[in-house]
């Protein structure tokens, strides 16, 4: 059975936006929407593509959870030796997309990515669940692995090493993405849907523009 993919289509008509509705700045804008995102229950509100480019200028992207926009920046952690810890200590430029569906709305994301301060990782890390914690010791993420059971193994094995108290790993630890350029976009009908541009100009001196669909 083959899909007609081609078909499918929606209509999307409720809401409005214009950059007479925006806040002046895009990251109170994007926390209003989050906050929306929550209040209407819509699934993984914090997920967002991360997009990264790899050392041939490949692109690759994966989902990761925001954790917290703090100083002016987002926050999000994984591992440093990753794959996409390799490509961000090689290439600190990134892409972040959130997109909430029910919503009939996106958010684009361009900046710059840095390791956040040790003692905010270790903050953070304390916050997370214990079996969460034994799992960034267990996990050499995207390492080949012969086995669930090998996976299995390395987490009792540091489940018995760290019974109560877990450091937080050296490879583990938080991003902040340094905003350079954001874009609302909400559904509207016939495609003539509505997005507006926010664009660093200097030091927090943003410009705001509607881009055409």
């Amino acid at each position: 059975m083959s899909l007609n993919l081609a078909d499918i289509r929606k209509d999307f008509s409720k809401k409005e936006l214009s950059p007479e509705d925006c806040l002046a700045k895009p990251l109170a804008q994007l926390e209003q929407w989050l906050q929306e995102a929550i209040g209407a229950q819509v699934p993984e509100p914090t997920a967002m593509n991360l997009a990264s480019v790899d050392a041939q200028g490949r692109p690759s992207a994966r989902m990761v959870l925001l954790k917290g926009i703090e100083n002016e920046q987002l926050v999000f952690y994984s591992n440093y030796h990753s794959r996409k810890g390799q490509q961000l200590a090689n290439n600190p430029y990134v892409a972040l997309t959130f997109f909430w569906p029910e919503l009939e709305r996106q958010v684009r994301i361009e900046g710059r990515v840095n390791q956040v301060a040790p003692e905010v990782s270790d903050a953070y890390f304390a916050s997370r669940p214990y079996t969460s914690r034994v799992g960034a010791w267990a996990s050499e993420q995207s390492s080949e692995i012969s086995s669930k059971a090998v996976l299995v193994s390395r987490a009792g094995m540091f489940g018995l090493r760290y019974p109560v108290a877990v450091p937080r790993p050296p490879h583990w630890g938080g991003y902040a993405v340094q905003a350079e350029r954001l874009e609302f976009w909400q559904g509207r009908p016939s495609r003539l849907h509505d997005r507006v541009q926010y664009t660093l100009q200097g030091e927090d001196n943003w410009q705001i523009v509607r881009l055409a669909p």
